[in-house]
């Protein structure tokens, strides 16, 4: 369903000037239920001024009498050629001003640990251009030598699911344009969940691991060495035979 421009403004417009219910309001402006009851108890959209829908050629006061008179009529949007085009642009992720310098930083993680990742991907995730990551990739940027390179999940710019995401993506990408991978590689373009449920078969040997086979050696030369008479235990020489010796 098609939204109004400016959807919160109508809706504070709608609840101080009409009787219609808060489901009725949510419904046309695309709104939580419980925005719409935020915005009439002033917790939300405070100092947001109205946007009268029909003298913008959103709503006839026609339909707006109707939908008050039946709580169950939704409201229906008039066609506006001024509102297409309203919709969300697609474009660069919007980026903080506290997180910005650090920007590069991320830039420079993704490059060095995801190689495999497109300029264009690397651009969606942190919000930046293709010139910037070019220059961070060639170690042309002004500031190259100043940088370290950070995850961009740590810094908040970007999601782990959204990271991992965009990794299996290239792989996928790279592996079906036929490119091999050394397993290290591999082992880059696994998400992390993939990565924590491995199993500890390709992981270097630690170092007590090589004391296993000492172990057992040296119990098996023990239990070759034969195990002494327990009769001898109690066949102790006579206290007279020892008076006799010291005679």
């Amino acid at each position: 369903m098609a939204k109004p421009i400016m959807a919160k403004a109508t809706a504070v417009w709608l609840v101080d000037n009409t009787t219609l219910s808060f489901k009725q309001i949510a419904d046309f402006c695309g709104l939580h239920e419980l925005e719409v009851q935020g915005i009439a108890d002033g917790d939300v959209a405070s100092g947001v001024k109205g946007f009268d829908p029909i003298a913008n050629n959103q709503l006839t006061s026609d339909e707006i009498k109707g939908a008050e008179e039946n709580p169950i009529q939704k409201l229906k949007l008039k066609f506006n050629p001024a509102a297409s085009g309203e919709e969300k642009r697609r474009g660069p992720r919007y980026t903080p001003l506290s997180k910005r310098q650090d920007r590069p930083n991320s830039i420079l993680w993704l490059v060095k640990f995801h190689p495999e990742l497109a300029d264009a991907q690397i651009a969606k995730l942190v919000g930046t251009t293709k010139p910037t990551i070019l220059a961070i990739r060639e170690r042309t940027h002004w500031n190259i030598a100043n940088m370290q390179p950070i995850d961009p999940v740590a810094l908040g710019l970007c999601k782990q699911t959204e990271l991992d995401a965009a990794v299996q993506k290239a792989a996928a990408k790279r592996a079906a344009d036929g490119a091999g991978m050394t397993d290290d590689e591999r082992r880059k373009l696994l998400s992390t969940e993939q990565s924590l449920g491995m199993g500890t078969d390709s992981k270097m040997p630690t170092a007590i691991s090589g004391l296993e086979a000492f172990s057992l050696s040296n119990d098996d030369d023990e239990k070759e060495a034969p195990l002494p008479d327990k009769d001898s235990f109690f066949n102790l020489p006579d206290a007279d035979d020892n008076e006799d010796d010291d005679a």
